[in-house]
């Protein structure tokens, strides 16, 4: 009878607040759930679930039964707020069959669309006024996203900026410390690769070679020389991209099958995640332990393999924690990847943003016993994020991955070329001056406001944050006890609406709780300042609203 109760006392909301007070009742995090659901064969990701509670796109009517089935409720009960009188939550389970052939009698012709809205009709069903119909009266089929996209989350350019733009279009001023674009920032490109590039237009008009120009694919090769590549690599093991956005997308769909896995840093670039879910394979999530400036845990990866696993990601210096890897831990993550015959991914786009004198050690310099995979790019270093020059290398063991090159080869033919005029700026950057240098260097502009951010930040009560060593973010925790969050987006969202500053929650990044967010201290001295003083009143008032001050 208790059950009937809660379920009585929740019916009335939405769909997105039943997801959410089921699996809080069953004592669940998002990450558990969408772990114990594909467990159980329907396989999902934590991003979806999270969509699911926030209303952003309707549970998908293939997860269904297994959904009400792992949270001990009813279909129908999920789905539109149904109650059974004279049977408990448990017995609706199996006995809900009425709302399932509903279900299917909908969408039995509508092959592609799975997804169960809240607010909108269900496909082929007819609109209830006809009048506003453009098809003079007849029903139209919803047109909805593809299943593919369910598991795919992508929150730093999600609804906290949609928001966010609204409010500018409004003619509100939005601090935005929540991308990592240095350009708006007043953080310019060096002045010689404009030249270069500006020298070069009339020779990109055409496509290259679909790997990329000569010069720019030797440039890179050289680069990794000057680190100390152990391997035998030529230009034919480099691959211009699209930025490294471009490049791993191109390497899921190059080497996941439907079912297979790939170990990716808990927290991590979401980019990453949803590459994975996106071709058809899992992505899992290893842990790094904040109280080892965010360092891997070798025994999690360990333990998180399985003989589905393709590959390893390691993000070095990382998104979002900012956080260097010891050639050390490097070397065990290598002796992982030998023992289980796994492809290390190496994300080091961030590897010339180092503060305190800090050096970097690519992975392709400490082995040629596993096949590595190193993606960098000129967006961050040398402040062009528009021209989307990166760039990824094969190196190491290639000789049992022929068949997977061989599809590197074909994605890269099939979407041609990558931008001509952003390759003519790889040449020039890879060699002579690097002004990053300067930025990060003691009396440079990163530095300082990296060290004012993170001295603020921790300066507020209830908030820690380790210093980062790389890249321009940092990765605050929030005390649980201080600020008793269920929601970090929405808390993230109250932050927006009411102090103009946009940020992105911590589970945007996959983190399993929420209880960490991203800043970015890209915004000069003076804006960063007004964005610190901001978070400090923020952070003071949700204390007094929590009774924790």
């Amino acid at each position: 009878m208790m059950a009937d109760s809660k379920e009585s006392q929740a019916s009335k909301g939405t769909q997105a607040e039943r997801l959410v007070q089921l699996r809080r009742d069953k004592g669940m995090t998002a990450e558990q759930l969408a772990q114990a659901m594909t467990a159980a064969g329907a396989k999902v990701s934590r991003g979806a679930i999270s969509n699911w509670e926030r209303g952003t796109n309707g549970i998908v009517s293939s997860k269904l039964p297994t959904l009400a089935r792992i949270l001990g409720c009813s279909e129908g009960y999920l789905l539109r707020g149904e109650l059974q009188s004279g049977a408990n939550v448990n017995s609706n389970v199996n006995s809900d069959a009425d709302s399932t052939q509903r279900i299917n009698t909908h969408n039995k012709n509508a092959a592609s669309s799975k997804q169960v809205s809240n607010a909108q009709p269900m496909p082929n069903q007819a609109a209830p006024n006809s009048q506003n119909n453009p098809m003079g009266g007849h029903s139209m089929n919803t047109i909805r996203k593809s299943d593919k996209l369910q598991n795919v989350c992508y929150d730093i350019r999600g609804p906290l900026l949609q928001t966010a733009n609204k409010m500018e279009a409004e003619g509100k001023r939005i601090l935005k410390l929540n991308i990592g674009n240095p350009a708006p920032f007043g953080l310019e490109a060096p002045h010689e690769i404009l030249r270069d590039v500006a020298m070069n237009l009339p020779e990109a008009t055409g496509y290259s070679d679909s790997q990329g120009i000569f010069a720019a694919r030797k440039a890179v090769l050289q680069y990794y020389q000057s680190k100390g590549l152990l391997s035998a690599v030529d230009v034919r093991d480099v691959y211009l991209g699209n930025g490294v956005s471009e490049l791993i997308v191109m390497t899921m769909q190059a080497l996941m099958n439907d079912g297979d896995e790939v170990l990716v840093p808990m927290p991590d670039y979401p980019l990453w995640t949803a590459a994975a879910n996106l071709a058809g394979g899992t992505a899992v999530h290893y842990r790094c332990n904040e109280d080892d400036n965010w360092h891997p845990d070798i025994e999690d990866i360990k333990s998180k393999i399985t003989s589905k696993t393709k590959g390893i990601v390691v993000i070095n210096p990382n998104n979002p924690t900012g956080a260097l890897y010891s050639d050390e831990l490097l070397l065990q993550i290598i002796e992982v990847a030998k023992e289980h015959d796994l492809i290390i991914m190496a994300d080091e786009i961030y590897d010339r943003i180092l503060y305190d004198d800090m050096e970097h050690t690519p992975m392709s310099t400490l082995t040629d016993d596993v096949l590595v995979l190193s993606y960098n790019g000129l967006s961050k270093s040398h402040r062009i994020a528009g021209f989307r020059a990166g760039w990824m290398m094969v190196s190491g063991k290639k000789h049992h991955a022929a068949d997977f090159i061989e599809g590197l080869d074909m994605l890269a033919s099939m979407r041609l070329c990558s931008n001509v005029q952003g390759q003519y700026a790889i040449q020039t950057a890879m060699g002579g001056y690097q002004s990053m240098k300067d930025l990060t260097s003691k009396k440079g502009r990163l530095y300082k406001q990296r060290e004012m951010a993170v001295s603020r930040l921790n300066a507020i009560k209830g908030i820690s944050c380790t210093m980062p060593q790389g890249a321009f973010y940092c990765f605050p925790k929030m005390d649980p006890k201080v600020y008793p969050i269920e929601d970090d987006m929405a808390f993230m969202m109250d932050l927006l609406v009411e102090e103009n500053v946009l940020m992105v929650q911590g589970t945007g990044f996959n983190w399993d709780k929420p209880d960490h967010f991203r800043l970015v201290f890209l915004p000069n001295l003076h804006d960063l300042e007004d964005a610190m003083d901001r978070l400090e009143r923020f952070f003071a008032k949700k204390r007094k609203q929590f009774g924790t001050e």
